[in-house]
């Protein structure tokens, strides 16, 4: 169930509220005024029942808490448990006196960020672009982002993958050479690379060492395999071409 907007008053009450505490020269602080927090609120409102269900956390906080967890590059579990300590993250949620509790369990979070989906993502992003956007600048068609220290898809080579891709190579030039391997391997390796799957676990650990070595040994034999059969075709091509030759200035060298 949507949880409504909390109502901002100027009513003074006994306790100073966290805006009097706080220095107004706080990056988080001014950020939370530049912001229009009604976008999300309009956009994320059509994904909640109005009557029925438990009440929902604020709007607001969950997009507070998504863009300090990607602001500060934290774990959704250290950015509620510092939500709870940092006066700063709680005015930038939209809380205006202190909670000494966390906001929500981290797996709330998750589900948020189901909720709203990739389109939710993204026009968190492209607010997030509308506040950085220089005030000389009416529109922005490139957007240069820094991914010197962003982490990479990328996969570093072992010596087990370096042996499975010579195998795959050594099958690929038996097909290009027409070369008949006696024994090409192809459901061993299979069996042994699902065997590797399990080397950093205590039951399969044993098993994946055995079959790094097999996958060794294999890349070795398929290897020697074609070179020699690559070398004999070779030979034989030199044979024929200088038979052809010699036939053809002495025809009667090669009678035989």
């Amino acid at each position: 169930m949507l949880t409504p907007q909390k109502k901002i008053t100027h009513q003074l009450g006994m306790f100073s509220g966290l805006a009097d505490q706080l220095d107004q020269r706080h990056p988080l602080f001014i950020l939370a005024h530049k912001i229009d927090w009604s976008v999300f609120e309009n956009a994320f409102k059509i994904y909640y029942s109005e009557k029925m269900g438990k009440p929902s956390k604020p709007i607001r906080l969950m997009v507070a808490l998504l863009i300090l967890k990607y602001l500060r590059n934290l774990s959704d579990e250290s950015v509620v448990a510092q939500w709870a300590e940092n006066l700063y993250y709680q005015y930038f949620s939209g809380e205006h006196h202190f909670q000494p509790t966390i906001p929500c369990v981290p797996t709330e979070l998750i589900a948020f960020r189901q909720r709203i989906g990739e389109a939710g993502v993204e026009l968190i992003l492209k607010e997030s672009i509308r506040v950085n956007k220089p005030p000389d600048q009416g529109t922005m068609s490139v957007v240069s982002v820094d991914t010197t220290v962003q982490e990479k898809n990328i996969t570093y080579p072992t010596d087990d993958k370096l042996y499975k891709k010579i195998i795959t190579k050594c099958w690929k030039i038996a097909d290009i050479e027409g070369i008949d391997l006696r024994q090409s391997y192809t459901r061993s390796v299979k069996k042994l690379s699902h065997k590797q799957r399990f080397k950093n676990t205590k039951n399969g650990a044993k098993d994946a060492r055995k079959a790094n070595k097999k996958i060794k040994v294999i890349s070795r034999q398929v290897g020697k395999r074609n070179s020699k059969e690559i070398v004999f075709k070779q030979s034989w091509y030199l044979f024929e071409g200088f038979k052809t030759l010699s036939a053809g200035s002495n025809p009667s060298a090669w009678r035989q």
